[in-house]
């Protein structure tokens, strides 16, 4: 790597303060709120703003990386070491029916590895960062994932895809199976939050499918910074396109694992239509 990483950082704060500012300036007066091509995934005149302003500071300051965003695309640039993965307003639903649960989330990614990580709440004014190798934090304050050993005393947390209704793939079968044996499974609607959560030792564990780039690779490595584990639901090495993420303590992780797979496999798939 030949950038300063710390500046990197830095510019992400910078990023993340305008677009949070765009969307207090917006929240509960939205005026333009349609569909994607894909029923209930939503995108406001906010999403849009807050995407701009965000990319317009990074590429000021760093002109020849690539950026990929929830809603302008990818702005292609000469040097493919480097990715910008940036979603404005992870929440969206939540944001439109003015529930305070949603985040901007940043990742700088080098040769597809996170190494710079951001998650800001503006409505909270909590600000989860990392740094590779340098640890996590929210705001000043060193982030370390639970110690919670079993699954039966954990605290969870997922979501469900914007397919969830045309696919058997959903996510049905395990949140209802892991909510009768755990603590409980939350479902707060932004996967970027999810992560945060779990990195700063709120939840224990975190899976999800049918996610972006942009929805997971600044959680991602807040977690692995709080020392927690990142996996495939098979416990296998992660791929951040595949959409699928298993993120956890690290004590409970294979358990998670084995269960989310035993789970799939000898239980019926669920299909509500």
């Amino acid at each position: 790597m030949n950038i300063n990483l710390e500046k990197a950082l830095a510019i992400a704060e910078k990023a993340s303060m305008e677009g949070g500012k765009i969307l207090l300036n917006h929240f509960g007066k939205l005026e333009n709120v349609r569909e994607k091509s894909i029923q209930g995934d939503l995108v406001t005149e906010a999403d849009n703003a807050s995407e701009y302003a965000i990319t317009t500071i990074i590429k000021k300051h760093f002109p020849s990386h690539p950026i990929i965003g929830e809603e302008g695309g990818l702005i292609p640039s000469k040097d493919t070491d480097y990715l910008w993965a940036i979603d404005p307003l992870d929440g969206t639903t939540n944001y439109t029916h003015q529930m305070p649960v949603f985040a901007i989330s940043i990742g700088l990614l080098y040769k597809m590895e996170p190494v710079v990580g951001l998650v800001y709440n503006p409505i909270t004014n909590e600000l989860f960062k990392a740094i590779k190798e340098k640890g996590a934090y929210l705001n000043d304050r060193q982030l370390f994932v639970t110690k919670t050993e079993t699954l039966s005393k954990s605290l969870l947390a997922t979501g469900f895809a914007y397919d969830r209704r045309d696919t058997k793939d959903n996510n049905y079968l395990e949140f209802c199976y892991l909510t009768s044996i755990t603590h409980g499974v939350r479902r707060g609607g932004s996967a970027a939050l999810d992560l945060a959560f779990v990195a700063a030792g709120r939840y224990d564990g975190f899976w999800e499918r049918g996610l972006k780039i942009w929805d997971i690779a600044a959680g991602a490595l807040l977690v692995k910074e709080a020392f927690g584990s990142l996996s495939s639901y098979e416990n296998g090495p992660i791929d951040l396109e595949t959409g699928r993420i298993l993120a956890t303590n690290g004590l409970l992780h294979n358990e998670l694992s084995e269960t989310l797979i035993r789970v799939r496999q000898e239980y019926p798939p669920i299909l509500f239509r």
